[in-house]
């Protein structure tokens, strides 16, 4: 832990890198979050109190060193601005976020092990971090672990939550897997639902189902001898 004088020197985040400058193993550590983010923006276009970030370090004062973040593949935080000071965040330095410690942290399990089920664990939990997403899509046999587990934070200690999905009502959301073809690949992706276990769509499936309406539309208005050109 820091001690007083430690935290009366604290570096600004202009002092500080944006991550670890470690590179990631599988380019689905930065598709899967950055998906959950535009889905979010979509979700939440009306709201300005959230921030989603994506292979961001976290500076935070639990650890031994507040220089060195902790570099989760997406997190999210409620109740702190969308920008900082009118401008897009290069690192997100708890001490400048009024101590909002993200609620949601995901980390994507990839060939070298990060120590998702042990260190990062324990680093997450003392930093306060309410839910702490787990997605292991091809090395989970080798961990001994589910392809996707979520954890909630109870006493200091992290609990399994069991469903997929799974609802987080501090958060107004489920987060869960489903098959899906984004970024022009069919396979296993992590989406938001709701409380009843809807998925939410993608912009771009939002953007195919109103050209699908609006073309569905055209052809009734033409069998009924209307031309949509002339409304």
């Amino acid at each position: 832990m820091v001690n007083y004088d430690q935290l009366l020197n604290l570096p600004s985040s202009d002092e500080l890198p944006d991550s670890d400058d470690k590179p990631v193993d599988h380019e689905i550590q930065i598709l899967i979050p950055n998906l959950l983010m535009l889905i979010l923006n979509q979700l939440w276009s009306d709201r300005y109190d959230w921030f989603f970030g994506v292979n961001m370090g976290i500076f935070h004062t639990t650890g031994s060193n507040p220089r060195v973040a902790i570099v989760p593949d997406g997190f999210l935080s409620l109740g702190v601005p969308r920008l900082k000071n009118n401008k897009l965040r290069s690192s997100y330095v708890l001490w400048e976020e009024n101590y909002v410690v993200p609620i949601f942290v995901l980390e994507i399990v990839s060939k070298t092990y990060g120590g998702e089920y042990d260190e990062k664990m324990i680093d997450y939990a003392r930093l306060g971090v309410l839910y702490y997403i787990i997605y292991n899509p091809d090395y989970s046999k080798r961990d001994q672990h589910e392809r996707f587990e979520v954890y909630y934070l109870v006493d200091g200690a992290y609990q399994r939550l069991k469903g997929n999905p799974v609802w987080m009502p501090e958060i107004g959301l489920g987060i869960g897997t489903e098959v899906g073809n984004h970024y022009r690949s069919e396979q296993e992706w992590l989406y938001w639902y709701d409380s009843e276990g809807n998925r939410f769509m993608t912009p771009e499936e939002e953007a195919l189902q109103q050209r699908q309406r609006a073309e569905q539309l055209e052809q009734m208005l033409r069998s009924l001898g209307v031309d949509p050109e002339q409304l």
